[in-house]
């Protein structure tokens, strides 16, 4: 289980990183009193049986479940077939995923980054790492998670990864991200809910589908990337910046319904956006390539993907109702 966190850490990384240089929007909407007034991240695929498609969010479950309308619990109860992004519960998913983030053969952060830049990271981690019993919750020890066990779940073998996987691994790398450490993300519980249940699961995407892209960032583009991203947490450990938007934001607008909100908004999932107006001419040109880079790769490319493997699935089993759970960015949006 200790590899299974990278998978929410991927989705979620992305997602933060998207958002931590979009100015904030406004306040979280009031949170209506009755449940069944809920705003719903549901959308019904007419035929007979009926198939659904569920926007989720990569946090833990138990901060947005009592938020879920009974309509989307309902239809996941009543459907046949569950489909997620990635298979959460197959061990091949975990070995894959492990394997991609992995330097050649042979090769350490310590051979590839500049001097500077791997000096600042391994102080950075080394700073987390002392921290870290202090950022526990009283409630994860009690279960037995420790910080040593929960850094080496996340941080371990670091100097063999490749730098795009250190970059995401070090925005996680927070006080509010581990204190949430221990708990199911939605998709996970979903997935394990599924499995209690015996039902039919299955995904739409392969880890390579998802870590491939990451990797295919050229040296220059990972190098301002980690840069961008370590200056960022120094700042915040100075206590001269502070990220406009957090989980919190995140989960209050989800539990909003609210996937309008520029948090959940076209031009910020999933991709990480280190354009800022403050960077030198030649620094933002890379920032544009990175995003164009990921807004192909992660948003069109993979939509069209996704979009093509339910059509299948739908035409291939007609008599069947299916549940796609994926995240709330990638549904489909209003007109």
């Amino acid at each position: 289980m200790a590899h299974l966190c990278w998978l929410c850490l991927l989705q979620g990384s992305l997602l933060l990183l998207a958002t931590a240089r979009q100015s904030r929007g406004p306040p979280a909407c009031p949170l209506p009193a009755k449940q069944s007034k809920l705003n719903s991240f549901l959308w019904t695929i007419k035929r007979d049986p009926p198939s659904y498609f569920f926007g989720t969010i990569h946090v833990p479950y138990t901060r947005v479940w009592d938020f879920i309308p009974e309509n989307s619990k309902k239809a996941f109860q009543q459907s046949h077939i569950v489909y997620f992004e990635l298979d959460l519960t197959d061990p091949y998913t975990i070995s894959a995923l492990t394997s991609c983030q992995l330097l050649p053969q042979g090769e350490n952060l310590q051979d590839v980054l500049p001097r500077d830049i791997y000096r600042r990271l391994k102080r950075h981690l080394e700073y987390v790492k002392l921290m870290m019993p202090s950022w526990m919750t009283p409630d994860q020890r009690g279960k037995g998670l420790y910080a040593d066990y929960l850094f080496n779940a996340i941080a371990g073998n670091w100097e063999r990864k490749r730098p795009v996987w250190v970059m995401l691994m070090v925005n996680s790398l927070t006080e509010v991200d581990i204190k949430s450490r221990g708990v199911p993300v939605l998709d996970l519980y979903l997935a394990q809910e599924a499995e209690r249940l015996r039902k039919q699961t299955g995904a739409v995407e392969k880890v390579e589908e998802q870590c491939h892209p990451l990797n295919g960032l050229n040296f220059s583009q990972v190098v301002f990337a980690l840069n961008q991203t370590l200056l960022q947490q120094e700042s915040l450990r100075a206590g001269s910046f502070q990220i406009p938007y957090t989980t919190e934001d995140l989960i209050k607008h989800y539990n909003c319904g609210d996937l309008s909100s520029i948090i959940f908004s076209h031009d910020t999932s999933q991709v990480p956006n280190f354009i800022n107006a403050t960077l030198p001419a030649h620094e933002r040109m890379t920032a544009q390539e990175i995003d164009r880079y990921f807004r192909q790769e992660l948003i069109y490319k993979r939509n069209q993907r996704m979009g093509r493997r339910v059509k299948d699935l739908l035409e291939e089993y007609p008599d069947k109702s299916f549940f796609f759970a994926f995240g709330a960015e990638n549904t489909p949006k209003p007109c």
